[in-house]
């Protein structure tokens, strides 16, 4: 099942998408650029701490004073010239009387650091602080790159020693690399899951949509005329609606039946006393006497005229109306071989006729064939027939006969109320009118051509039921 634009089914995947493809770009972001990123920046603070460590236990005061670095863990970063890993002694010196300062930096530096010092702020108060703790520093190298860095105050046990700033520093384009790592990995990992969301989406649309699909074949199964109801299991949201439906066709059903019980009473009220006054007239010669006679007659035609456009009409609103056809052909042929038989005309339909049903009334079936085919048995010299197609979705019925044929310009004249082309055969003149308007009626049509027989065709199109 296709998605159609605007419909249910795109709007709910667009919107589920669009949420999707939201929240896993912010889950993206979030963690590359604060989950990931606070994780290596505190590794990488930790290992600065180490290091720190490592630097506190090999840092001395030789005998001449100097700050002497013994050896610490083998790093190659710290003895490659801007390497971007750094550590940095510097000795403080309070005089007597005034605030704590610099008195040297970078009494000792590590090799990384080349011909560079790193320029750190001046603590505020060394004494005081701890040995066992450490300050977290960003600062900037000579060449501008940010640096984070941890720093310590140490003051060593030897006498007359003074305090030392040891620092140790990392540049933070080394988190780049990492950062770049895990950012590939999960632009993978968030495609993967966007691609098996997005299935997951879709699928589960289809499982929520399908009972839909299932309620349109139903309702076709309805409008075909194969049920009067929507029958089958659907979800509890769907059930209200289907049980309201069901109820609209039964209400209709009957709505139909009333209209057509009160027609036929209607007939019948008008039919006995028509028939009591055309008795009496028959019965009197006089000229008042036959034009009773005419009017009742014309009576008569109106009531059979209109109530058979009324059940039409009633039948194409009811639901689930479905003739089959050819049955109803095969019963009006034999009729027909038999009200002909003195005439020896052929009545036959054709091999190929397709086996299809129409949308409606089945006496209304038998009154549209039955005018035609009796029409062409009373012009047919020999043969008539009847052939069953769908075209385009519609019923079509063509009932060919083999006789004189009618003038293209005087076959509109055949419907005209009333009117015979030959007054010879037998007839009112009502019986193609009656036709082609209860084909109107039904949404068709009845068009007179040439026949290939030499005679008249006529084409009757109707609404098929299936």
């Amino acid at each position: 099942m296709s998605a159609r634009p605007g419909s249910l089914r795109l709007r709910l995947l667009a919107g589920t998408l669009a949420w999707i493809v939201l929240a896993i770009a912010l889950a993206g972001w979030g963690l590359r650029n604060h989950l990931f990123r606070d994780h290596i920046t505190q590794q990488l603070q930790w290992r600065l701490v180490l290091q720190l460590d490592q630097l506190s236990a090999a840092v001395n005061i030789g005998p001449t004073g100097a700050v002497d670095v013994g050896t610490m863990a083998d790093d190659p970063r710290l003895s490659e010239p801007l390497s971007g890993v750094y550590w940095q002694v510097d000795r403080l010196q309070a005089r007597p009387g005034q605030a704590p300062g610099v008195a040297q930096m970078a009494a000792a530096r590590s090799r990384s650091l080349w011909d560079q010092a790193l320029n750190l702020p001046p603590p505020a108060d060394p004494q005081a602080a701890p040995a066992a703790n450490f300050d977290v520093l960003h600062l900037r190298d000579s060449q501008g790159h940010e640096l984070l860095a941890v720093s310590r105050v140490l003051q060593l046990p030897d006498d007359n020693a003074p305090p030392l700033r040891l620092t140790v520093a990392a540049d933070q384009a080394l988190l780049a690399e990492p950062i770049q790592r895990f950012t590939r990995m999960l632009l993978m990992t968030m495609g993967v899951l966007a691609c098996v969301l997005f299935v997951a989406v879709f699928i589960q649309l289809r499982l929520a949509l399908s009972p839909l699909g299932l309620l349109r074949e139903r309702l076709v199964a309805v409008r075909q005329g194969s049920a009067d109801r929507l029958e089958g299991r659907f979800p509890q949201e769907l059930q209200p609606l289907v049980e309201e439906f069901n109820h609209v066709l039964g209400v209709n059903a009957d709505m139909v039946q009333r209209a057509r019980t009160q027609a036929g009473n209607l007939a019948h009220a008008v039919h006995t006393p028509l028939s009591i006054m055309g008795n009496a007239a028959e019965k009197e010669d006089s000229p008042l006497a036959r034009l009773v006679r005419e009017q009742v007659g014309v009576a008569h035609r109106q009531v059979e005229h209109h109530l058979a456009r009324a059940r039409a009409a009633a039948a194409i609103r009811a639901t689930g109306l479905r003739t089959p056809v050819l049955p109803c052909v095969r019963a009006l042929v034999r009729a027909m071989q038999r009200l002909h038989a003195g005439r020896e005309v052929d009545f036959r339909l054709l091999e190929q006729a397709a086996d299809v049903s129409f949308r409606g009334e089945e006496q209304d079936l038998y009154e549209l064939l039955g005018n035609l085919i009796d029409n062409a048995g009373k012009w047919a010299r020999r043969r008539v027939e009847i052939d069953v197609q769908r075209e385009n979705g519609a019923l079509c019925l063509t009932i060919d006969d083999d006789g004189p044929g009618i003038p293209a310009d005087q076959r509109e004249r055949m419907f005209e109320r009333g009117v015979q082309l030959d007054e010879r055969r037998p007839g009112s003149g009502l019986g193609l009118d009656i036709v082609r308007e209860l084909a109107q009626t039904y949404g068709g049509s009845v068009q007179p051509q040439s026949s290939p027989l030499g005679g008249l065709r006529m084409v009757l199109r109707l609404p098929a039921g299936d």
